[in-house]
């Protein structure tokens, strides 16, 4: 699951709701992982083994707070695209 995000201006308590997310996430049946950066485009992409586990996510009862709150507060823009990884390699 890929989210792309453009932020507005202030805290507002995200970065507190963002480590609550990741941690929350982590806990998830179905979670493999994620990674994030942020430098104007926010991205995170998190890693599931199937797509129940993805549905499951997002209808997590502090997660749809924290959806809330994004469209409320934190987030000017955003995208979720749902994709999956044919390929991984690396060093």
């Amino acid at each position: 699951m890929i989210f792309t995000s453009l932020r507005t201006d202030g805290d507002h308590g995200y970065g507190a709701m963002a480590e609550r997310m990741v941690e929350l996430a982590a806990q998830q049946p179905g979670f493999l992982g994620a990674e994030s950066a942020r430098d104007g485009l926010g991205i995170t992409v998190s890693y599931w083994a199937d797509l129940a586990s993805i549905a499951a996510w997002k209808q997590n009862a502090e997660h749809l707070v924290a959806q809330r709150l994004g469209r409320e507060r934190w987030y000017t823009d955003f995208r979720t695209r749902i994709a999956r990884v044919e390929r991984d390699y690396g060093m």
